[in-house]
């Protein structure tokens, strides 16, 4: 990772930034351990701020990230850069009903409309096990044509035994995995590092197209 730096919060969808390199955003019920998370994806500690106080987060908060990469990835060039856009956490009952409304409809409206959305990553509290809202997300993306990937965060604090059933589990639950745009879920800590080789491969993957088409746009017709 060469830099990774705050560019913007918007709490509504005019302010959102002019669209720039690829996106991939990242959703998870409050205390999910998010940030912990993305501070270990960019190698930055205290890049996105932790809280004690579950549902801190109340608009999409911008990283411009740029990172070493080998030129060329499966299925075509590989980008340098990419924009994370860190989402308000859902399902945090002590904030108020309006603002639950106001980021549902932040988070919709972005999802919908953003060209550069490369990837959407939901992450899941591995020892809450999967609830309705998490499925609900899932197949919402899909029905707008929105790749997703399903992480399962914290797994650390879980037993051999546990990984396995949440695996078994969670293939049951994301049926649709192994279809476009629908990779296996995966299991992660923000603390340890584990699984996070294989989100930054699953991210990294769903930047190819985007660049893919930057080439082509600048080679213009033949």
């Amino acid at each position: 990772m060469t830099r990774a730096e705050f560019l913007a919060e918007a709490r509504d969808l005019g302010a959102l930034p002019a669209p720039g390199p690829p996106e991939i955003a990242i959703a998870g019920r409050s205390n999910v351990g998010k940030s912990t998370l993305l501070n270990r994806l960019v190698g930055r500690h205290g890049l996105a701020r932790t809280s004690k106080t579950p549902g801190r987060t109340r608009g999409i908060i911008f990283f411009d990230v740029d990172f070493a990469t080998g030129a060329v990835a499966a299925g075509g060039r590989q980008p340098g850069r990419l924009r994370l856009a860190d989402l308000p956490g859902y399902g945090y009952a002590e904030v108020g009903r309006a603002e639950r409304r106001s980021w549902q409809a932040l988070i919709e409206g972005y999802a919908k409309a953003r060209p550069t959305l490369a990837l959407f990553v939901v992450l899941i509290d591995a020892r809450r096990g999967i609830e309705d809202e998490e499925r609900q997300l899932y197949e919402w993306l899909g029905t707008i044509g929105v790749p997703a990937q399903i992480a399962f965060t914290k797994i650390d604090k879980l037993s051999a035994s546990e990984r396995g059933q949440l695996r078994v589990a969670a293939r049951a639950a994301f049926k649709t995995a192994g279809g476009a745009g629908r990779a296996a879920p995966l299991l992660v800590s923000g603390q340890t590092g584990e699984g996070a080789g294989e989100l930054w491969a699953a991210m990294r993957a769903a930047l190819v197209p985007f660049a893919t088409a930057e080439v082509a746009a600048a080679e213009g017709p033949e």
